[in-house]
């Protein structure tokens, strides 16, 4: 379950902080800011369905996957296509966010 629950948290957090920075930095209504607030409640909502017994090692493993989403966004929202630095820094911070998630732990 927490392969599905971190993309779509991550899908909610970065659209729910576009809309502040299409409010902000892009001239957008202040309209934007109400599907945005949505998506940020969204988000913190889904991070506590995490099966994790802490908040801190959930967040920790969370990151490596918001990163790589944050590329994705960037590809495929803003028509920006991440480099070999990009792809390279995702894929280290994935195995980080692995490495801090699969071990069974006692």
């Amino acid at each position: 379950m927490t392969f599905v629950i971190y993309p779509l948290a991550a899908l909610a957090e970065i659209a729910g902080c576009f809309a502040f920075w299409a409010w902000l930095k892009l001239d957008r209504s202040a309209l934007w800011l109400v599907p945005g607030l949505l998506s940020l409640a969204a988000f913190a909502w889904l991070l506590t369905l995490v099966p994790s017994e802490a908040a801190g090692r959930a967040y920790a493993a969370y990151g490596g996957v918001y990163i790589a989403a944050s590329l994705t966004w960037l590809w495929l929202i803003e028509g920006q296509r991440p480099d070999r630095f990009d792809l390279m820094g995702a894929a280290i911070c994935l195995i980080g966010a692995a490495v801090i998630l699969l071990p069974q732990r006692g």
